[in-house]
């Protein structure tokens, strides 16, 4: 049996820019860093003791005679690419729910690749499982994703990953002393609107728009640096809060779908009680709202967000990792 625990992230700047459809052209850069809520994946070789020959459980609960008939798509392109022939059990459980802007599909494909690879006896390396996680989504699902979440998921910790027109990526970890991550966490606000949807579908838009929003998504990869610098400069973190509420209004306006009347009442609710910035996380349309603001100013944001979920999280540094490894005996065949 294996079980692999993949975390979730908190993208902070230069979402939309980790496209192929832009960074191809024009070159891409993110800042991300992933956090102590994950994504845990179960795997075992199933017993051929069935009528069926493989069981999928998530959300839904599927036992199947044949692989390739798996719905879930995520298990089915992976069992694909991995050329899994055999019977599997495979178990998902999340600390957070899916379709909600913290990469949860990304770090599902990362840790089900993860998973199968120990079953199989391999270790692979960390890049490896990113670059496997795209292609799964990208070219398999033919899904109209980004690939920082399927990076940073792999990696963990917090990156500056730069996506280049030739298509290679450069990750460097951004390395800040305890105290100062500290001061950023303690800034940062999580919370659930309540809202969920399919990125998919809300980046379709603004794939169509990228060449009438060029200045726009220029202007959001340069503000990668910009909080790279601000970070491990040891200036005012105040700075680093007004930069994300300018991404979040540049963002705003790249697809129609972003955000919602909803999802901007509750953004200037929490301005107007303190908050120096924010973005709602992921592609957009709602899901998990983050804020940023001063300390001091927590308890004023609290008690006028009341009504919504606060969730509380730290950084992580391990990235996708197997935390159970027991290996068995292939019953005939292989993977």
């Amino acid at each position: 049996m294996i079980i692999s625990r993949t975390p979730y992230r908190i993208s902070f700047f230069g979402g939309g820019t980790d496209y192929p459809a832009w960074f191809r052209t024009h070159g891409g850069a993110v800042l991300s860093t992933t956090i102590d809520k994950y994504c845990w994946i179960t795997l075992r070789r199933l017993p051929p003791f069935f009528r069926h020959k493989s069981r999928i459980l998530y959300s839904k609960i599927e036992n199947v005679r044949e692989n390739s008939k798996v719905k879930h798509p995520s298990v089915r392109a992976c069992l694909a690419h991995l050329g899994v022939t055999e019977g599997i059990e495979i178990h998902h459980d999340g600390d957070l729910p899916a379709r909600t802007g913290i990469g949860s599909s990304s770090s599902f494909t990362v840790g089900l690749l993860h998973a199968l690879y120990a079953l199989r006896g391999v270790m692979p390396g960390k890049m490896r499982l990113a670059k496997e996680a795209i292609h799964v989504e990208q070219e398999l699902l033919r899904e109209n994703v980004g690939c920082q979440d399927q990076v940073i998921a792999a990696l963990g910790g917090m990156q500056r990953i730069v996506f280049g027109p030739e298509g290679a990526m450069h990750m460097t970890p951004v390395i800040l002393p305890q105290e100062r991550r500290e001061a950023l966490r303690s800034r940062l606000l999580l919370y659930f609107t309540g809202f969920s949807r399919i990125s998919s579908q809300v980046v379709e838009e603004q794939l169509r728009r990228m060449g009438e929003k060029e200045r726009d998504l220029t202007r959001m990869r340069a503000m990668v640096d910009e909080a790279v610098a601000i970070l491990a400069g040891g200036g005012d973190l105040a700075d680093f809060g007004r930069l994300l509420d300018e991404s979040w209004r540049l963002k705003r306006g790249l697809s129609s779908k972003v955000s919602t009347p909803a999802i901007d009442s509750i953004y200037e609710e929490a301005r107007s009680a303190g908050a120096l910035g924010g973005k709602l996380l992921g592609a957009g349309g709602g899901g998990f709202l983050m804020l940023f603001a001063e300390p001091g100013d927590h308890a004023r944001i609290r008690k006028r967000l009341s009504k919504l979920l606060l969730v509380p999280f730290r950084f992580e540094t391990e990235g996708s990792h197997i935390v159970f490894y027991q290996p068995e005996e292939p019953s005939g065949g292989g993977i």
